[in-house]
């Protein structure tokens, strides 16, 4: 089994894999709750919660770096007791051991709840990593099943739950605190200890421990490995790749009800509305079929219920129709073989063979709506037929899901729903922007379908596995890949970094000349106007390139000029240095893309400067002063952050105007005011759904490509590769006035839901016929 050593030397390994992961992660955890704080503090809630979680955001800096030392050194005292196989505190938060019995103090009782909470959390949502790995551990220690889930093991998620909630405590912030915040607590917990259930399976895999628990381990889950809210499924696209949340005023809700909010709120006409929204669709179907088969009420509970095994005479037919749905599309090339009609007709011969196979009427009803799902999908003409057959390949996965777990039908949420939904939505325009026999789309697609073939037995968790893989491809897909998007992607790109290093720069700038007597001429320009030069300098060649420096060393050199010159040479060397200087202010200008009136403008604002100093008006720098002056601008790259660490907000942008070119339209006036509801639909759009644009007096589709760091900034692509950039504000404007409207109203899968659920009203029989 092993390479390395004994059992014991394995499962050692596994458990310090565990607490590395934790321990790499930890600050990263404490970075994310603090913006999370930020987040809810900026949402339009009740006053009494607003003040609270202002409270928060206003003592969370104090508190942080204890935060995150404290986290960290309980999971290094933790490591260091395993690697040393001593014996680990994991006694409940603000217990002491007593001889005598002794009443509890109420913050005891509070915090223990508090941590049994978020432990629940944790096993809940992480839960089937953590089972798989307490049962290879248990056959690694030959424990009976289950047996090392024991009180005092440290990958318990209530022993994470004790050392986040005391590092909590001891940095101050408090109970209130983390009531106000729990939501973000319990999300970044939980994200960290997935990351190091599957770390140490990993490990354990790797050495052959127990291989058949689970199918695919090898691809790890991201930070929301939950699935798109049902509202978003309502426009064609889904949760956003960051699992964003809406702010309620009850903490972090999820973004279930504000697309739907949205086009109640709205009566604009370009907002259609369906006469019942997805979940009601579905609880139509459900409501129908139970009529007629009892038996399926229970796939409308929801909740942890066991899977239902599959009959073997079923799992045979359903292996036999696979093969059939594979005949339309060669395995290696992809390249469909037969008409979408001919596969229709294929499928529909397949569904008599599995009604005959089936055990149950249960069993029947299941493959009979799931056929009229994929029917319906099917004959979308607006998937090209190319794809469809791949789509089509999804039906006996799709079938196997929808029969062995009881809630499929119970929620529009569930990961094989999410997933073609989400591919659907990228596609339907697919023909119309690129027809390339190499554009990767199609090849993802069917690397998708066949990972999902190839893995059976594992139900939801593949659809969630790769429908987070085909989210990440889609980033990579519309930034690199896609003829369409690519240049408009760089350029949006630049236009962030450009703004975000400009913020910087004035930043330091201010910083840097706060106690400097500086001509105020001179200040505001270089506030105003050279540091957005030396930022676009910096995008084009570096921070810390020659040409920056040139720009760096005019700063200098201007504050010199400016400041009073009493003597005769002093005079005669800044006219001596003086054009040589102009020269380089107007290059720099020039290549930031200022037009010359403003370029006129800014010269004439130094040349009055320039005068003052000339007059013995300005102040006196002294030589030290200018010295230090000089250093700090030469040394500005070092201050530049990663560009995630700088807040982005409509505050801080600027116009953006000056960036718009041939090949890139930046949106800078339109729409009506934004809801908050409007503002939460445009931070949850997602990647490459498609809309219908009215703009500058014409009308196109267009596709989302790309969304800024802060998802301030979005960009939306042309078939053309033409970009449009929106600012958060603006998006949400045009969202409200119905001039940004999703070209999809309902997603694939819930417009085949409506269709099937009109066909059986139509023909009840045709359910255990």
């Amino acid at each position: 089994m092993s390479s390395i050593g004994s059992s014991r030397a394995l499962a050692l390994m596994a458990r310090k894999t565990y607490l590395e992961t934790l321990l790499r992660g930890a600050a990263g955890l404490v970075h994310a709750c603090a913006e999370g704080a930020k987040q809810l503090a900026s949402q339009t809630v009740e006053p009494a919660l607003y003040m609270r979680r202002r409270d928060l955001v206003l003592d969370m800096p104090r508190s942080v770096d204890a935060l995150r030392q404290g986290f960290e050194q309980r999971i290094q005292a933790a490591l260091t007791a395993v690697r040393l196989a001593r014996p680990l505190d994991t006694k409940p938060v603000g217990h002491a051991v007593s001889a005598d019995l002794s009443l509890v103090e109420d913050s005891v009782v509070e915090h223990d709840m508090m941590a049994s909470r978020l432990g629940q959390t944790i096993a809940d949502r992480a839960g089937w990593e953590y089972t798989d790995l307490c049962s290879r551990l248990s056959a690694l220690e030959g424990l009976s099943e289950g047996a090392a889930d024991q009180a005092g093991d440290v990958l318990r998620p209530q022993v994470l739950a004790r050392w986040l909630i005391a590092s909590w405590m001891e940095s101050g912030l408090g109970v209130g605190h983390w009531k106000t915040l729990q939501t973000v607590l319990h999300d970044e917990a939980t994200h960290l200890a997935q990351g190091g259930y599957h770390d140490a399976n990993h490990v354990l895999l790797d050495h052959g421990v127990k291989p058949d628990i689970d199918l695919r381990p090898f691809i790890r889950r991201t930070k929301d490995a939950g699935v798109a809210p049902p509202v978003n499924r309502n426009t064609g696209s889904t949760r956003a790749p960051g699992g964003a949340t809406q702010m309620g005023n009850s903490g972090l809700q999820p973004m279930g009800s504000a697309h739907e909010e949205t086009r109640l709120m709205t009566q604009t006409p370009g907002l259609r509305r369906p006469s019942l929204p997805p979940q009601a669709v579905l609880g139509k179907l459900n409501q129908f079929v139970a009529d007629k088969v009892p038996s399926f009420a229970s796939t409308q509970v929801l909740g942890s219920q066991p899977v239902v095994a599959l009959s073997p005479a079923l799992g045979q037919a359903m292996a036999v129709a696979n093969q059939v749905v594979r005949r339309h599309a060669d395995a290696d090339m992809g390249m469909p073989t037969g008409s979408p009609a001919a596969l229709l007709q294929d499928l529909q011969e397949s569904k008599r063979a599995l009604k005959q196979a089936a055990s149950t009427p249960n069993e029947r009803a299941i493959i009979e709506i799931v056929a009229l799902l994929f029917q319906s999908i099917l004959t979308e003409e607006r998937l090209p037929a190319s794809i469809r057959v791949w789509f089509a390949r999804l039906q006996m996965p799709v079938l196997r899901v929808a029969v062995t777990e009881p809630d499929f039908f119970a929620t529009i949420d569930h990961p094989a729903r999410a997933l073609i939904d989400r591919m659907g939505a990228c596609v339907m325009g697919f023909a119309a922007s690129s027809t390339e026999a190499e554009d990767t789309l199609p090849v993802e697609i069917k690397r998708i379908v066949q990972v999902v073939e190839a893995y059976p037995d594992t139900g939801r968790r593949v659809f969630q596995t790769v429908l987070i893989e085909f989210e990440k491809f889609l980033e990579r897909y519309f930034r690199d890949e896609n003829e369409s998007s690519r240049k408009g992607v760089s350029l949006a790109q630049q236009v962030e970094q450009r703004e975000t290093w400009a913020i910087q720069y004035t930043i330091e700038l201010r910083k840097m000349l706060q106690n400097v007597p500086v001509h105020e001429g001179v200040r505001e320009f270089l506030f105003r106007v050279w540091a957005d030069v030396l930022a676009h300098s910096a995008v084009k060649t570096s921070p810390s390139s020659d040409e920056t420096k040139v720009l760096q060393r005019a700063a200098a050199d201007l504050i010199w000029s400016a400041s009073a010159k009493h003597s005769r040479e002093d005079r005669a060397d800044v006219l001596r240095r003086l054009p040589p200087l102009l020269k380089t202010v107007r290059d720099g200008m020039a290549r930031a893309g200022m037009s010359a009136d403003k370029q006129d403008e800014a010269v004439q604002q130094l040349n009055s400067a320039l005068a003052a100093a000339f007059s013995a008006r300005s102040a006196t720098i002294s030589s030290a002063h200018l010295k230090e002056v000089t250093e700090r601008l030469e040394a500005l790259d070092d201050v530049l952050p990663d560009l995630a660490n700088v807040e982005l907000d409509e505050q801080t942008l600027r116009d953006l105007s000056g960036h718009e070119s041939n090949d890139l339209e930046v949106v800078a006036e339109g729409g009506t005011m934004p809801t908050p509801a409007m503002m939460a639909w445009a931070r949850e759009l997602q990647i490459g759904a498609w809309f219908q644009l009215d703009y500058r007096g014409s009308q196109e589709q267009v596709q989302f490509a790309w969304s800024g760091l802060q998802k301030q900034l979005a960009l939306f692509v042309t078939p053309q590769g033409r970009g449009v950039l929106f600012q958060l504000h603006r998006l949400a404007a045009f969202l409200q006035a119905g001039l940004l409207v999703p070209v999809e109203d309902e997603a694939l899968t819930v417009r085949a839901t409506r269709e099937a659920l009109t066909k059986l009203n139509a023909d009840p029989e045709r359910l255990l016929s």
